[in-house]
């Protein structure tokens, strides 16, 4: 700076503008040190690094503090963080913080106008538009370890209602479901299980819709790679619990039913006028008892993150126990990336 304009200058600060932009667009944890994170982030695409240097160099005074600036999530808990990171003089507290403003920052930018987002950590689901929590739901998370639950961002494109079950075989297999279904054939009938013995000599179980189906009386149809869904379950006993972790890795939901009509009105309403007519339909496909796929017009992002200081569904910055020991791997995973790029 002492010497003046020079090439060198002009590389050093070209470089420096490249990594607070991939910092505070993309965050700071590398992907490796990401446990079970899954989500696909468009932002650097929708946003491209030379395209923020060409816009920051050729602007006015101040545009590149403004280019910076505009990277930041828009969603309101990462100014709450923010704020909260000024007044904060506790070592921990700060770790904290910035470890969950990094989460922000592995996300899309915007999550959308209306959307569901589950905290895993919470352990509860908010229906939320326009950034405000509409409707709240109590949720069942996965077990810690081989079965906690991934983080995820998808599309929800249809409910199900009356859903079948597909027993994945770490189940079957590897909890003996398999054997006890084609050995005990009125206890299968009972439970609602049916099972085949394929030619490679697999054993498959699907249990068929009823009141005892381990889905309960809906799921929302959320394509993905890990089978992971949000849905009922008929052991609703079990949203009384203070510590809820204690799913196989989906996200079973308090009130499912209330969230599958919601979202049936809401992903195919044009206006006020044809909710009378959906919810007449859902009642009637409910009471039927037949697995439906229920389509929805307008498609709902789904959230699955995980957020050990958030804002509560009361709007409150609420830190939440770290169930399955992820805080601790992204503080050093972080430490290690800054190091190296230093």
């Amino acid at each position: 700076l002492a010497s003046g304009p020079s090439d060198e200058l002009n590389q050093l600060a070209s470089q420096s503008f490249v990594w607070l932009v991939e910092d505070l667009r993309d965050g700071r944890t590398p992907m490796e040190a990401r446990r079970q994170w899954f989500v696909v982030d468009p932002d650097p695409d929708r946003l491209p690094t030379q395209g923020l240097l060409d816009k920051a160099v050729a602007g006015t005074p101040g545009s590149v503090a403004a280019v910076l600036t505009g990277l930041s999530p828009v969603n309101p808990d990462y100014g709450k963080l923010k704020a909260e990171l000024a007044l904060a003089n506790d070592p921990a507290r700060r770790k904290l913080i910035i470890a969950n403003m990094d989460r922000w920052r592995w996300l899309p930018q915007a999550l959308g106008k209306f959307y569901l987002l589950t905290n895993i950590p919470e352990q509860k689901l908010r229906l939320t538009v326009n950034n405000r929590i509409i409707k709240s739901y109590r949720t069942i998370v996965g077990k810690p370890g081989r079965t906690a639950t991934p983080q995820l961002a998808e599309m929800v494109e249809a409910v199900i209602y009356n859903p079948t079950w597909t027993v994945p075989q770490s189940i079957v297999k590897g909890e003996g479901l398999g054997a006890k279904v084609l050995g005990n054939p009125a206890w299968a009938k009972a439970a609602g299980y049916k099972g085949t013995k394929g030619a490679d000599g697999v054993v498959y179980v699907v249990q068929q819709p009823g009141p005892n189906n381990s889905l309960g009386l809906m799921k929302l149809d959320m394509p993905n790679e890990h089978a992971i869904f949000l849905h009922d379950t008929p052991a609703r006993e079990l949203f009384a619990h203070e510590n809820r972790a204690l799913s196989h890795g989906c996200v079973r939901v308090e009130n499912a039913r209330e969230v599958a009509m919601t979202m049936s009105m809401l992903g195919n309403m044009k206006t006020k006028d044809d909710i009378p007519a959906i919810q007449q339909e859902v009642s009637a496909i409910t009471a039927g008892g037949k697995y439906t796929r229920y389509p929805l017009a307008n498609q709902w992002p789904v959230y699955l993150t995980y957020f050990t200081m958030a804002s509560d569904v009361d709007g409150k910055m609420t830190s939440f126990a770290d169930i399955y020991g992820r805080d601790k791997a992204l503080e050093n995973a972080r430490s290690s990336f800054v190091l190296a790029k230093n």
